[in-house]
């Protein structure tokens, strides 16, 4: 008896087995009664209508089913596939092949794909096997179909870069989860429209459904047919950072995306200007689908929205404002606003210091003169130079607190001025020094700077008797505006300088002693609490990680100045430390500011308390559904906001009252920086947040409300918007 090699056995097994294989096919159509043939138990269809993209469609017999890991697709000569999507399938253990997906009844399919120049034809083989699970229980051999479907017109190559880069294809690794199913028809998946705010400002809105996201770098912008016309520099949003497998490092944005675009150049004559847009994008997790070109004609005359598919509703734009005020009225705000600042939690750590400085004069009129005089001129000095900005730049105010390494510094800073406080370091002979080393010349940079640092933090605590004021210097010729500020700024110092120069008032003063130092010491900790408010600020702009980053400078800071302190009176050597530390202290800041900005609410999505994130389009939808809408301009780092929302706006009051009108809570967060809530502020001449507008069901104008809030000034406000009766006591 001849043996057998047990390897050669195994190998002629296989090989027989593989042979019964080749004959089901013919044994089933031939022996068993009723088995379908492969074409008519999995009919295949195939739609190339989409440019770049091939839909597949899959229409199972009953008791047949297809493996979801026997599908494969290959492009003839000429044709590049990106990668296949499919759904997920049933789980299924099967004997032969251990852990599977099948698909039942039916299954859809996405190919994207990209043709040569000229290509009039994409071809490509389709290979699936399925199983028939009732008896008789056989499996299909692989069976391949032939497609040849005609190329729609725009599905050549993106331009800039061939087949394969032109289409972007291939999964990119976002954290975000993608949408499961068949990608979306280019149009669908990529909605864009347009609207012009005024003559010069357009404002482009791309939509995508969840999972979907559009490359920033990607997209240019023209004007078609416009000679002596261009667009400026498109003023994009922040997005989110993106490590891409073909672009590399790159900024994206998914849900929505609002982009303010203007036009350079005299439109005085046009009735309407033709845009040209092009862009790319992608199914997260999915594919990427080539570079999209639409064309949208803009009616400048009327502000009519035009979309680049079908017709939609378009976002309303507010209606603009005149200005309220004269100047003389404007002026009184102003100097009164400033004077009132004096008292806001804002600003209240800072002149913790002048307090303390101003206390430690004594009654030596010297030297009350010059605190008085070169705080007043930091503090004028300020209010000019950020009064320009705002003018210049269309800024609103506070808008400086939208940056967080702002925010940091300013954190560190008050963290700076508390040790000192607390005797922790000391910057000179003079109090006045604070929150930085240049003291010399009597302490007038001290107080200077502290001058500065009022004004830097006292911006987000608009107080209800400043709004009129800024809202009167944003309408107002730049020299009328300047002239507001520089009052803002006189009311703000006014105190001191009436302490300084009014020997009556100096009198009133508590005469210095030993408890001067504890005075100080107690007035470190509203330094203290005013850099964890600043910190957690900064953590809703850039999330926990730069909360982090800044805890670690803030250490780093502590010990430069514990060793500038401890090496006072040492060598050079020792002294060179400082500046080491110092320097250190400012790695974690540079890592702050690379983080990517905190992923923002979803464009009109509905929170768990029922309020709605303000976009215009979804404003300009519940306008048209006839719904009174409140709407709330608001950011974390605007006290004023925080104070309304305490005593009103997170009540139960308030939410019964929204429930007895139907109204919708929609609230636009400002704590970044945000092109659409610029755009609304600027629309009502809002200086900056908060500001609340109220639009009646009707569809009429908004009612712009006071900057301070009460619950009997809202109520009355949403039930006029409602049209229902006012309730009146018997």
């Amino acid at each position: 008896m001849r043996l057998i090699h047990p390897g050669r056995l195994a190998a002629r097994f296989l090989t027989l087995l593989c042979l019964l294989m080749g004959t089901l096919p013919a044994l089933a159509q031939d022996d068993l009664d009723g088995l379908l043939p492969v074409t008519e138990a999995y009919k295949l269809t195939a739609d190339a209508s989409t440019p770049g993209v091939v839909k597949l469609h899959w229409t199972i017999a009953p008791d047949y089913y297809l493996y979801r890991g026997r599908m494969k697709f290959k492009a003839a000569d000429g044709v590049t596939l990106g990668e296949a999507q499919l759904p997920d399938g049933e789980k299924h253990h099967d004997e032969y092949l251990g852990d599977v997906e099948t698909y039942h009844h039916s299954v859809d399919a996405t190919v994207p794909y990209t043709v040569a120049a000229g290509s009039t034809e994409l071809k490509l083989s389709v290979q699936y096997q399925g199983c028939h699970e009732v008896t008789p229980k056989i499996c299909y051999p692989p069976h391949t179909e032939q497609l040849t479907l005609p190329v729609p017109a725009g599905a050549g190559p993106a331009a800039g870069g061939g087949d394969a880069l032109g289409a972007a294809l291939g999964k990119l690794g976002s954290t975000r989860g993608a949408s499961d199913g068949a990608a979306l028809p280019a149009e669908q998946a990529f909605h864009l429209e347009a609207i012009a705010k005024d003559r010069q400002h357009l404002l482009l809105r791309w939509t995508m459904p969840k999972g979907y996201y559009l490359y920033r770098d990607q997209t240019a912008l023209k004007l078609k047919d416009a000679k002596g016309l261009s667009l400026a520099k498109p003023e994009w949003p922040a997005g989110v950072e993106h490590d891409d497998a073909h672009f590399g490092k790159t900024t994206v944005f998914f849900d929505q995306v609002e982009l303010p675009v203007a036009i350079q150049g005299d439109t005085a004559s046009l009735k309407t200007v033709n845009l040209e847009a092009s862009f790319q994008g992608c199914l997260d997790g999915g594919i990427c689908y080539p570079l999209m070109t639409r064309a949208l004609s803009i009616d400048l005359a009327g502000a009519a929205p035009t979309s680049g598919t079908a017709a939609e509703p378009a976002p309303e734009m507010p209606p603009a404002r005149s200005t309220e005020v004269g100047l003389g009225i404007a002026l009184l705000y102003a100097l009164f606003g400033g004077l009132i600042l004096n008292l806001m939690p804002c600003v209240l750590p800072v002149l913790s210091i002048k307090v303390v400085s101003v206390i430690e004069s004594g009654e030596s009129p010297a030297r009350r003169r010059s605190h008085a005089l070169t705080y007043s001129a930091g503090v004028l000095t300020s209010f000019v130079v950020l009064g320009a900005a705002v003018v210049a730049l269309a800024k609103a105010w506070g808008a400086q607190l939208q940056y967080p390494l702002l925010v940091a510094a300013l954190a560190l800073v008050m963290l700076t001025a508390g040790l000192w406080m607390s005797g922790v370091v000391q910057f000179g002979g003079s109090l006045g020094n604070v929150g930085s080393s240049l003291a010399s010349q009597k302490g007038w940079r001290g107080d200077f700077f502290v001058g500065v640092l009022a004004v830097v933090v006292a911006s987000p605590c608009t107080g209800p008797f400043m709004g009129p004021a800024l809202g009167f210097a944003f309408a107002a010729p730049a020299a009328q505006a300047m002239l507001v500020f520089f009052t803002l700024g006189l009311g703000l110092c006014l105190p001191f300088l009436l302490i300084g120069f009014v020997p009556a008032l100096a009198r009133l003063l508590p005469r210095p002693g030993a408890w001067m130092e504890t005075l100080k010491q107690v007035l470190a900790f509203p330094m203290y609490l005013a850099a964890v408010w600043l910190a957690w600020v900064l953590a809703n702009q850039r999330g926990p990680d730069a909360v982090g980053l800044l805890l670690v400078a803030a250490v780093l800071l502590a010990m430069t100045l514990w060793w500038f302190e401890k090496s006072r009176w040492s060598s050079g050597a020792k002294r060179s430390l400082v500046v080491v530390l110092a320097l250190l202290t400012v790695i974690p800041l540079y890592a702050l500011v690379r983080l990517p900005t905190a992923a923002p609410a979803s464009a009109g999505a509905v929170t768990a308390n029922g309020t709605v994130a303000f976009t215009p389009a979804r404003l300009a939808e519940l306008r048209k559904a006839g719904t009174p809408v409140f709407v709330d301009m608001t950011a974390d780092w605007c006290v004023t906001c925080k104070a309304n929302e305490h005593a009103v706006l997170d009540t139960d009051a308030f939410r019964d009252l929204l429930k007895k009108t139907g109204a919708v809570y929609m609230k636009g967060d400002w704590t970044n920086e945000d092109p659409a809530i610029t755009a609304f502020l600027q629309e009502y001449h809002s200086p900056g947040v908060p500001l609340y507008v109220v639009f009646p069901k009707d569809g009429g104008t908004g009612n712009r409300l006071p900057t301070v809030l009460t619950s009997s000034l809202v109520e009355d406000a949403l039930t006029k918007a409602a049209g229902t009766p006012v309730a009146t006591n018997p």
